[in-house]
């Protein structure tokens, strides 16, 4: 059966075109990525030292705070970080796939820390989704979850601004105690080819997932910390006006901005970085489809040239 080259002309040119619109996109995940991996970064080192201050403030204080408050958990809120588009690799399966596994028994991440243990949840657990991306969105639909809130117009470098109303909403709704405890699903962002999936306790405020958030950040980042530190200092030897409590009160509620704050940016980080990947990784399919349609496009012409020329000689020697 003859192939037909104007087919594969045609296949290779589509092919080729395809090929410049993913290098395209991937110059452009490019910059994207190296602007929210600075901005990731430049703020790990706040972010660690606003830990460390509530760590000690938390330790000294006497009065109870309502963020700090620690309760059974019978009504949980997810905060689910995507991206509101795909072409992004496995970055927003990932994420997704991790916590539908995490919610198939929402038991398991609705236990609270406690001094004298874990406070178990109670037997019947529901479960609120807030999703940042439409990606999560979709997914809290699609699995029946009620979807309380959707968060998807952000640019590509999220602000402290686009994290505010969301903050405000989980932090109110805290206080009214319509939700015992808050996670926050999203994309660590280890390195360029590593993102991490991961889900971290937002509410109530706990010193373990703060600690466990700042060593995700990266050892460099709590050397650079540690030298900021004055070990030989207590807080007994500062003075805080008005009091610790009114500074603890104005810091929980930054707190629990930061870390979401954090997460939207280490998910940023994540998906500009899978998307380079991903559109390197087409690029490089569509170099490997053009070579072998180009190959079997000369090896279709060679074969009629052939038989072009096996006709004539047919013809000439018919005519003898």
């Amino acid at each position: 059966m003859p192939v037909n080259t104007k087919a594969i002309k045609r296949r290779i040119k589509s092919v080729g075109s395809t090929k410049k619109i993913t290098r395209a996109m991937e110059m452009i995940s490019a910059v994207k990525m190296r602007k929210a991996i600075e901005a990731a970064v430049n703020t790990r080192t706040y972010a660690t030292l606003a830990w460390d201050l509530l760590v000690k403030l938390s330790g000294v204080q006497k009065k109870q705070f309502p963020l700090l408050e620690v309760r059974q958990v019978k009504k949980l809120l997810i905060i689910l970080i995507t991206s509101n588009r795909g072409l992004c690799g496995s970055f927003n399966a990932n994420i997704i796939k991790k916590t539908a596994a995490q919610l198939v028994d929402p038991k398991n991440i609705s236990r609270q820390r406690v001094e004298n243990g874990v406070l178990e949840p109670s037997e019947q657990v529901e479960v609120d989704v807030i999703g940042i991306g439409k990606k999560g969105a979709d997914f809290a639909k699609r699995m029946g979850y009620h979807l309380i809130a959707s968060f998807s117009e952000f640019s590509d470098t999220p602000k402290l601004n686009d994290v505010l109303p969301i903050s405000t909403m989980v932090i109110e709704e805290y206080q009214k105690k319509n939700y015992d405890k808050v996670v926050v699903a999203y994309t660590d962002f280890k390195s360029t080819i590593n993102q991490v999936a991961k889900l971290r306790q937002v509410l109530p405020i706990s010193q373990f997932d703060l600690e466990k958030m700042i060593s995700d950040l990266g050892e460099e980042i709590i050397t650079k910390n540690s030298e900021l530190k004055t070990d030989n200092l207590e807080l007994d030897d500062y003075l805080f006006e008005p009091t610790q409590d009114s500074v603890l009160e104005i810091i929980l509620p930054r707190l629990v901005e930061t870390q979401v704050f954090q997460a939207m940016l280490e998910s940023s980080a994540s998906e500009h970085s899978a998307r380079m990947f991903a559109m390197r990784n087409a690029s490089d399919a569509a170099s490997d489809m053009i070579k072998e349609l180009s190959l079997i496009f000369n090896k279709a012409r060679q074969a009629g040239i052939t038989q072009e020329i096996a006709e004539i000689a047919g013809g000439a020697a018919a005519l003898e």
